[in-house]
Protein backbone atom coordinates (compact mmCIF):
# COMPACT_ATOMS: atom_id res chain seq x y z
CA UNK A 1 0.00 0.00 0.00
CA UNK A 2 1.23 3.58 -0.79
CA UNK A 3 0.28 6.02 1.33
CA UNK A 4 0.83 9.53 0.59
CA UNK A 5 0.47 12.58 3.14
CA UNK A 6 0.20 15.31 1.86
CA UNK A 7 1.85 18.50 4.16
CA UNK A 8 3.04 22.35 4.04
CA UNK A 9 5.43 24.16 6.00
CA UNK A 10 4.26 25.45 8.91
CA UNK A 11 3.99 29.57 9.34
CA UNK A 12 2.78 30.41 12.65
CA UNK A 13 4.61 28.11 15.90
CA UNK A 14 3.35 28.41 19.55
CA UNK A 15 0.48 26.92 21.29
CA UNK A 16 -2.43 29.53 19.57
CA UNK A 17 -1.72 28.83 16.36
CA UNK A 18 -1.22 24.67 16.94
CA UNK A 19 -4.91 24.93 18.73
CA UNK A 20 -6.19 26.87 15.34
CA UNK A 21 -4.56 24.08 13.29
CA UNK A 22 -6.32 21.38 15.22
CA UNK A 23 -9.57 23.20 14.76
CA UNK A 24 -9.11 23.05 11.38
CA UNK A 25 -8.90 19.82 11.15
CA UNK A 26 -5.22 19.77 10.84
CA UNK A 27 -2.14 18.80 12.96
CA UNK A 28 1.20 19.99 13.70
CA UNK A 29 4.23 17.18 12.60
CA UNK A 30 7.88 17.40 13.03
CA UNK A 31 9.68 15.54 10.24
CA UNK A 32 13.27 14.77 11.53
CA UNK A 33 16.05 13.33 9.62
CA UNK A 34 19.65 12.40 9.59
CA UNK A 35 20.68 14.70 6.80
CA UNK A 36 18.00 17.03 6.76
CA UNK A 37 17.34 19.92 9.11
CA UNK A 38 14.15 19.21 11.23
CA UNK A 39 11.10 20.96 9.59
CA UNK A 40 7.77 21.87 10.66
CA UNK A 41 4.99 21.35 9.23
CA UNK A 42 1.02 20.52 8.77
CA UNK A 43 -0.96 17.60 8.17
CA UNK A 44 -4.44 16.47 7.40
CA UNK A 45 -5.69 14.86 10.80
CA UNK A 46 -7.57 12.86 9.44
CA UNK A 47 -4.20 10.80 7.11
CA UNK A 48 -2.57 10.24 10.55
CA UNK A 49 -5.60 8.75 12.65
CA UNK A 50 -5.89 6.49 8.91
CA UNK A 51 -2.41 5.06 9.52
CA UNK A 52 -2.93 4.39 12.95
CA UNK A 53 -5.76 2.44 12.42
CA UNK A 54 -3.61 -0.06 9.81
CA UNK A 55 -2.22 -3.42 11.17
CA UNK A 56 0.74 -2.08 10.83
CA UNK A 57 0.11 1.40 13.03
CA UNK A 58 3.10 3.25 13.90
CA UNK A 59 5.60 0.82 12.15
CA UNK A 60 3.69 1.76 9.10
CA UNK A 61 6.34 3.49 6.40
CA UNK A 62 4.53 6.02 4.25
CA UNK A 63 5.23 9.05 1.95
CA UNK A 64 5.43 12.73 2.90
CA UNK A 65 5.41 15.26 0.41
CA UNK A 66 6.83 18.66 1.35
CA UNK A 67 6.83 21.12 -2.07
CA UNK A 68 8.35 19.04 -4.52
CA UNK A 69 10.06 16.23 -2.59
CA UNK A 70 8.75 13.12 -1.44
CA UNK A 71 10.18 11.50 1.80
CA UNK A 72 9.62 7.78 2.80
CA UNK A 73 8.58 8.20 6.79
CA UNK A 74 7.39 6.45 9.79
CA UNK A 75 5.84 7.87 13.02
CA UNK A 76 8.24 8.43 15.58
CA UNK A 77 6.42 9.92 18.16
CA UNK A 78 2.77 11.41 19.17
CA UNK A 79 1.48 13.38 21.48
CA UNK A 80 -1.98 13.03 22.62
CA UNK A 81 -4.38 14.58 25.24
CA UNK A 82 -4.38 12.52 28.04
CA UNK A 83 -8.64 13.70 29.09
CA UNK A 84 -10.17 14.03 24.97
CA UNK A 85 -8.04 11.52 23.38
CA UNK A 86 -7.05 14.06 20.85
CA UNK A 87 -3.91 14.01 18.75
CA UNK A 88 -2.21 17.19 19.72
CA UNK A 89 1.41 16.51 17.48
CA UNK A 90 3.14 14.06 15.72
CA UNK A 91 6.99 13.40 15.19
CA UNK A 92 7.67 11.86 11.89
CA UNK A 93 11.21 10.55 10.94
CA UNK A 94 12.33 10.29 7.23
CA UNK A 95 13.80 6.76 6.72
CA UNK A 96 16.48 5.10 4.21
CA UNK A 97 14.23 1.72 2.50
CA UNK A 98 18.11 0.07 2.56
CA UNK A 99 19.08 1.22 6.04
CA UNK A 100 18.12 -0.82 9.11
CA UNK A 101 15.24 0.56 11.94
CA UNK A 102 14.41 -0.11 15.50
CA UNK A 103 10.64 -0.35 16.18
CA UNK A 104 8.62 -2.18 18.60
CA UNK A 105 6.55 -5.20 17.50
CA UNK A 106 3.48 -6.37 19.79
CA UNK A 107 3.24 -10.30 20.72
CA UNK A 108 0.45 -12.41 20.25
CA UNK A 109 0.22 -15.45 22.23
CA UNK A 110 -1.42 -18.79 20.79
CA UNK A 111 -2.83 -21.41 22.85
CA UNK A 112 -4.03 -21.74 26.28
CA UNK A 113 -1.23 -22.99 29.11
CA UNK A 114 -1.98 -26.33 30.22
CA UNK A 115 -1.18 -25.08 33.72
CA UNK A 116 -4.33 -23.10 33.36
CA UNK A 117 -6.54 -25.47 31.71
CA UNK A 118 -5.35 -28.11 34.03
CA UNK A 119 -3.41 -27.18 37.07
CA UNK A 120 -5.46 -24.04 38.05
CA UNK A 121 -2.96 -21.61 37.30
CA UNK A 122 -3.26 -17.46 35.00
CA UNK A 123 -1.38 -16.18 32.79
CA UNK A 124 0.45 -13.30 33.56
CA UNK A 125 1.38 -11.44 30.25
CA UNK A 126 4.44 -9.49 31.48
CA UNK A 127 5.66 -8.65 28.19
CA UNK A 128 3.49 -7.40 25.19
CA UNK A 129 6.20 -5.99 22.91
CA UNK A 130 9.68 -6.34 21.82
CA UNK A 131 12.37 -4.29 19.63
CA UNK A 132 13.61 -5.86 17.14
CA UNK A 133 15.82 -3.80 14.01
CA UNK A 134 15.45 -4.69 10.44
CA UNK A 135 14.95 -3.50 6.79
CA UNK A 136 11.74 -0.76 6.47
CA UNK A 137 10.27 -3.57 4.21
CA UNK A 138 11.20 -6.22 7.07
CA UNK A 139 9.02 -5.26 9.77
CA UNK A 140 6.57 -7.77 10.88
CA UNK A 141 3.31 -6.48 12.06
CA UNK A 142 3.49 -8.62 14.72
CA UNK A 143 5.15 -11.50 16.52
CA UNK A 144 3.42 -15.04 17.46
CA UNK A 145 3.99 -17.27 20.42
CA UNK A 146 2.81 -20.06 21.15
CA UNK A 147 2.30 -20.70 25.20
CA UNK A 148 -0.02 -23.65 24.90
CA UNK A 149 2.77 -26.20 26.95
CA UNK A 150 3.62 -23.96 29.86
CA UNK A 151 3.07 -25.10 33.27
CA UNK A 152 2.77 -23.84 36.77
CA UNK A 153 6.06 -21.50 37.82
CA UNK A 154 7.28 -21.96 33.86
CA UNK A 155 7.41 -18.63 31.67
CA UNK A 156 7.91 -18.00 27.48
CA UNK A 157 11.20 -15.69 27.35
CA UNK A 158 11.85 -13.44 24.52
CA UNK A 159 14.93 -16.23 23.09
CA UNK A 160 12.13 -18.47 23.18
CA UNK A 161 10.28 -16.76 19.89
CA UNK A 162 10.45 -17.96 16.67
CA UNK A 163 12.26 -14.62 14.66
CA UNK A 164 11.82 -14.41 10.61
CA UNK A 165 15.06 -13.93 8.36
CA UNK A 166 16.09 -10.07 8.37
CA UNK A 167 14.91 -9.17 12.07
CA UNK A 168 17.29 -9.37 14.63
CA UNK A 169 16.10 -9.43 18.03
CA UNK A 170 17.24 -6.11 20.19
CA UNK A 171 14.99 -6.77 23.37
CA UNK A 172 17.21 -8.61 26.20
CA UNK A 173 17.15 -12.60 25.50
CA UNK A 174 16.26 -13.46 29.26
CA UNK A 175 12.97 -11.07 28.83
CA UNK A 176 9.96 -13.00 30.33
CA UNK A 177 7.48 -12.53 27.71
CA UNK A 178 4.18 -14.57 29.99
CA UNK A 179 4.65 -16.28 33.41
CA UNK A 180 2.12 -19.34 34.51
CA UNK A 181 1.54 -18.79 38.29
CA UNK A 182 -0.53 -20.05 40.71
CA UNK A 183 -3.16 -17.09 42.40
CA UNK A 184 -2.39 -15.70 45.54
CA UNK A 185 -4.35 -16.93 48.62
CA UNK A 186 -5.95 -14.71 50.69
CA UNK A 187 -4.77 -14.51 54.31
CA UNK A 188 -7.27 -14.23 57.31
CA UNK A 189 -6.71 -12.77 60.20
CA UNK A 190 -7.17 -14.51 63.34
CA UNK A 191 -10.54 -14.72 64.93
CA UNK A 192 -11.86 -12.69 61.48
CA UNK A 193 -13.67 -14.68 58.89
CA UNK A 194 -12.79 -13.91 54.96
CA UNK A 195 -15.80 -11.79 54.44
CA UNK A 196 -14.88 -9.81 57.21
CA UNK A 197 -11.64 -9.13 55.82
CA UNK A 198 -12.76 -8.38 52.70
CA UNK A 199 -15.58 -5.51 53.91
CA UNK A 200 -13.21 -3.64 55.99
CA UNK A 201 -10.32 -3.52 53.55
CA UNK A 202 -10.23 -0.13 51.86
CA UNK A 203 -11.60 0.28 48.57
CA UNK A 204 -8.56 1.48 46.10
CA UNK A 205 -9.27 3.73 43.85
CA UNK A 206 -10.10 2.56 40.53
CA UNK A 207 -7.51 3.50 37.66
CA UNK A 208 -8.08 3.46 33.97
CA UNK A 209 -5.48 2.48 31.57
CA UNK A 210 -5.94 2.70 28.13
CA UNK A 211 -4.29 -0.17 25.94
CA UNK A 212 -3.64 -1.34 22.57
CA UNK A 213 -6.16 -4.09 21.98
CA UNK A 214 -4.58 -7.64 21.94
CA UNK A 215 -4.77 -9.23 18.71
CA UNK A 216 -5.15 -13.16 19.69
CA UNK A 217 -4.85 -15.49 17.01
CA UNK A 218 -7.51 -18.51 17.25
CA UNK A 219 -6.10 -21.90 19.18
CA UNK A 220 -5.63 -24.50 16.48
Amino acid sequence: MNIVVKSEKRQGLGSNAARRLRAQGFVPVVLYGESMESQPLVVSKKDIVQILRLESGENTIFKVAVDADMYDAMIKDLQIDPVTDELLHADLIRISMDKPVRVTVPVVHRGEPVGVKTEGGFVDFVTREIEVECLPRDIPESLSIDISELHIHQSFKAEGMAIPAGVRLITEPATVLVLVSLPHKEEELPGEKPEEALAEEPKEPEVIKKERAEKEEPEK
